[in-house]
């Protein structure tokens, strides 16, 4: 067993699997917190994928696509503390 079957037939799965859990957190969770952690764990979730993928199809441009989605996925929940702290000094 070379690494690429080791990705495509364990690791793949796992993060499908994990991805799909991850969804029922999203759509089930009772607090904003939880969505946007959730929303948070998908977004590395699929930057796994994405680096999956590019290691499988031997393309480098995927890992810089990769790369700045992480970029985004951090400013977002940056934001969303701020956000938070700013919610809690108000009230």
């Amino acid at each position: 067993m070379n690494i690429h079957d080791f990705l495509y037939y364990i690791i793949l799965p796992i993060l499908s699997v994990s991805s799909l859990l991850v969804f029922v957190r999203f759509f089930k969770g009772p607090s904003i917190i939880d969505r946007v952690v959730a929303l948070d764990l998908l977004i590395t979730i699929g930057i796994g994928i994405i680096a999956i993928y590019s290691i499988l199809s031997d393309t480098p441009t995927f890992l810089d696509i990769s790369l700045v989605l992480a970029l985004i996925a951090f400013l977002g929940s940056v934001a969303f503390a701020y956000y938070l702290e700013k919610r809690n000094k108000n009230e």
